[in-house]
């Protein structure tokens, strides 16, 4: 796959500190309950922590009790990629931002009283949050 932003991992490793780099560039997946934007309530603007494309608005976050952001779409279906991600001995869907292939987190299907009933589960390392002005 071929995204906009298409840097060596080396330029990768430059620009972003070890744990986001671990997260965004190798899949990995911060601890429950411990990102900086589990509890972020401003209105706002989620954007990829890598490349900086807009990924979620907060009017599509809810609290899924899960200890990570969650989000019940995208800010447009183009913004993310799914993958089929069966590691770990099951079948999900992983979200990569679509502009850097950067890992993000999850979606599953089981985000209940949704509009979607879908729940976005990101890593708050791999998301910048921009609160809007007022």
């Amino acid at each position: 796959m071929s995204y906009s932003v298409d840097k060596t991992e080396e330029q990768w490793r430059e620009e972003l500190g070890a744990d986001q780099y671990a997260v965004l560039r190798q899949a990995a997946t911060e601890r429950a309950w411990t990102g900086q934007l589990l509890d972020e309530k401003r209105a706002g603007l989620y954007t990829c922590g890598a490349c900086g494309a807009e990924l979620f608005k907060s009017g599509t976050k809810f609290d899924s009790g899960c200890g990570w952001p969650s989000f019940y779409e995208s800010i447009r279906p183009e913004a993310v990629e799914l993958i089929e991600d069966t590691s770990l001995g099951m079948v999900r869907t992983e979200v990569r931002c679509a502009n850097c292939g950067s890992h993000l987190g999850h979606v599953f299907p089981d985000g209940f009283g949704t509009p979607t009933g879908d729940r976005y589960c990101m890593n708050s390392i791999a998301l910048n949050f921009t609160p809007d002005a007022e």
